[in-house]
């Protein structure tokens, strides 16, 4: 449709908006298991595989955020979410919007996307290329 035709040059800032946005939120995540920020009815003692999974989305959050070592990061987190999905949440129920694994499988597949896409535009690693 010629309407959408236009939208394709912004595709490196549109690429950007879903790595920083979903970064950050994913950052979250690993906020809340580290320091208990936002403040969660799940504080107390962490296990290591809570740890890990802490310090990969606090870490990996931040790295994705500022669009550096994207691919190998996106890569190593689309993994993450794929072993808590089927650790934590496809247990409980096949269905995910019953077992509580929506977000695990978008931020798996949109890691996923980000390791075969890059890291569009507004990325550390784009000086790092030039």
């Amino acid at each position: 449709m010629k309407l959408f035709d236009g939208l394709a040059r912004f595709q490196p800032q549109a690429l950007a908006a879903l790595r920083i946005m979903t970064a950050l939120q994913f950052l979250e995540h690993g906020t809340q298991k580290l320091f208990n920020f936002p403040v969660s009815d799940h504080a107390g003692a962490l296990t290591a595989l809570s740890l890990t999974a802490g310090i990969l989305e606090f870490v990996g959050g931040i790295l994705l955020a500022l669009g550096l070592f994207t691919r190998p990061v996106a890569f190593l987190l689309a993994g993450e979410m794929a072993i808590a999905y089927f650790m934590a949440h496809a247990p409980q129920n096949f269905f995910p919007v019953n077992n509580g694994g929506d977000s695990a499988i978008s931020f798996c597949f949109i890691f996923l996307y980000l390791a075969f896409a890059g890291a569009g535009a507004f990325a550390l690693d784009n000086r790092r290329s030039a």
